[in-house]
């Protein structure tokens, strides 16, 4: 099944089912579950007394200290009411409630949005808060379709929208082998992402059997990160990863000579201001067709007078799953089963589908760095259809 588009379908359109591995999670059971109606349920005034409406949480920072986290928060906001105008469902009623800037705000904010009838809570933001509502959420069997990229918090019925360094690794390195780089070496910050990067990045070549010849961590803010890309590019190796962006990869690209081998990026190299870097013409990185959410983003500007932040199409692709799975059975339509459906789900940045762990595949595209942007090498997949043999 998918997910609403861009413009509004008249129906959401099934995407052809792939054949990926069983996953095998732990699953808490609720203890105390929400199988019914209740009187003391939020329900509009217009609402037929027969009729269950499809409750749904989100759950944001609107109050955050922040003001840009706010702004944020507002942004999702909109893109969640987008998706429901889209929909044309008017049993689904959104419940916004106050993530805050801590994890107790968000905690009491999920336990009154299932004393009014939340079947799902989209939402939070942030890993802490998730950390925070899940054990809420469980015990009373609601999913939580969650934001964060940190996936220490996924899984037992958490699920996370985002987009996570995982994928975008295996993505280019599966690429970059298939053009006949067998020889990698990496540059890895020494962060919690660059962390989850070494990790897929160690993962992704040894499935492959594929030889690494270096493995540098580094310091983001450190004024020797050109001397660290010379270490690199003489390590032997015909491709290697820079997980970094920004103005710290523009100070390592200057340490590549000229030959280099091959450079590889993640989706931190989505800035069209890196593209002047002349060293890294050519370099491949993974991330969503560019040109996919242009229609959302014209759609949005003219809505709301702005610019979507850059979160909004994940609001927007989270209450449009909603909608997709909003005529099940009341209190049993968001099973752990259709959410994970093997087939997935199409979204603003292109096909997508929940793991019981919790992570989010991605349909992404390997994109190749150019003086004028960003040229799309090898297409993102449409579907998780694997082709037949």
């Amino acid at each position: 099944m998918a997910i609403a588009a861009c413009t509004p379908p008249p129906a959401p359109k099934p995407v052809p089912p792939p054949a990926p591995p069983v996953q095998q999670a732990h699953r808490t059971v609720a203890q105390h579950p929400l199988t019914s109606d209740q009187p003391g349920f939020i329900r509009l005034s217009n609402t037929p007394k027969d009729r269950v409406p499809v409750r749904v949480g989100v759950l944001l920072p609107f109050s955050n200290g922040s003001v840009a986290t706010r702004n944020l928060a507002k942004a999702m906001m909109n893109a969640a009411q987008m998706a429901i105008f889209d929909a044309r469902n008017r049993d689904i009623l959104l419940m916004p409630a106050d993530e805050g800037s801590n994890p107790q705000t968000a905690a009491s904010a999920a336990r009154t949005l299932i004393g009014q009838g939340a079947e799902v809570i989209v939402g939070p933001l942030f890993a802490t808060s998730v950390s925070a509502v899940a054990p809420i959420a469980r015990d009373r069997g609601i999913p939580v379709i969650s934001f964060s990229t940190d996936r220490s918090v996924g899984g037992d019925g958490v699920y996370l929208l985002s987009f996570q360094p995982e994928a975008e690794v295996d993505r280019v390195i599966t690429y970059a082998a298939a053009q006949g780089h067998k020889n990698f070496t990496a540059l890895i910050p020494r962060t919690a992402y660059g962390d989850r990067v070494l990790k897929a990045f160690n993962a992704d070549t040894a499935a492959k059997h594929l030889t690494v010849r270096a493995i540098f961590r580094f310091d983001p803010r450190a004024p020797d990160l050109g001397q660290t890309a010379t270490s690199a590019s003489a390590s032997g190796a015909d491709a290697v990863l820079i997980a970094q962006g920004g103005q710290p990869l523009a100070v390592m690209a200057a340490g590549f000579g000229t030959p280099h081998p091959q450079l590889l990026g993640t989706g931190l190299w989505a800035d069209k201001a890196l593209a002047r870097e002349a060293i890294l013409t050519g370099g491949w990185f993974a991330a969503p067709t560019p040109s996919a959410d242009v229609s959302f983003e014209n759609r949005y500007r003219s809505a709301y007078g702005a610019a979507p932040a850059q979160l909004a199409p994940l609001a927007y692709d989270a209450i449009s799953l909603v909608a997709a799975l909003a005529s099940g059975t009341p209190y049993h339509r968001f099973t752990d089963a259709a959410l994970t459906d093997a087939n997935g789900f199409s979204g603003i940045s292109g096909v997508f589908r929940l793991r019981a762990d919790g992570s989010c595949d991605r349909g992404l595209a390997v994109l190749s760095m150019r003086p004028d942007g960003f040229h799309v090498v090898d297409p993102a997949p449409k579907t998780f259809q694997v082709p037949a043999s």
